[in-house]
């Protein structure tokens, strides 16, 4: 079974949809720890309520990008042995680009969602470059995590059709309904041991 670790920085509507899919017995994981970098997240109060132990490791800033910042984050993750052979880090809103140290010792062993269909609109406000462009479909991705911008292996996708008077904020919220559909499914297959990464594609089975 694998130790399960999730990142948050806000109030963690994406953890607590993979808590409680793991809390019916859908998920074989253990929830190992939630950690947030602001000690104010509301996710942190939902994991408690849950059982669940958390941690705080504060952050100045959210650029990101510093192996000194996250090798506090890797301590806390083997303090609750969450490690690189048996652990799964999940990023759910965890608002600060992770170093490629840090991915490098958990390469294939981190996760990420994103609110579009990548490669489209990676990084911040992806609900509004899509609504601005005027694409007519959009949706979420869950993918592992590499050294790039939303680049990594693309896991499961949900497509979302984006209405002729859609609002970024509109679309949002629809987005996030699959977003707690497929993040769950996808931290479900890994646990399982059904997902091989073949370069840059994922197979699942």
């Amino acid at each position: 079974m694998i130790n399960l670790a999730i990142l948050i920085s806000g109030r963690g509507s994406n953890m607590e949809a993979i808590l409680h899919a793991v809390k019916k017995k859908k998920i074989p994981a253990r929830p190992a720890v939630v950690i947030s970098n602001k000690p104010d997240a509301k996710g942190l109060e939902v994991a408690q309520k849950l059982g669940v132990k958390t941690a705080v490791v504060e952050s100045p800033g959210l650029k990101g990008g510093s192996w000194d910042y996250d090798q506090k984050i890797v301590a806390v993750l083997e303090e609750n042995n969450v490690t690189p052979k048996n652990g799964l880090v999940c990023l759910a809103g965890f608002m600060r680009i992770i170093s490629p140290e840090f991915i490098r010792k958990y390469r294939g062993r981190i996760m990420n969602i994103h609110p579009a269909i990548l490669p489209a609109f990676p990084g911040l406000h992806s609900q509004r470059q899509a609504v601005q462009y005027g694409v007519k479909y959009s949706g979420c991705t869950v993918h592992f995590v590499d050294e790039g911008v939303d680049t990594g292996p693309i896991i499961l996708q949900s497509i979302v059709k984006v209405e002729d008077n859609e609002t970024e904020d509109s679309l949002a919220r629809r987005i996030l309904r699959q977003e707690h559909k497929i993040y769950p499914q996808a931290v479900r297959l890994f646990a399982e041991g059904r997902i091989k990464v073949m370069g840059r594609k994922t197979v699942t089975y």
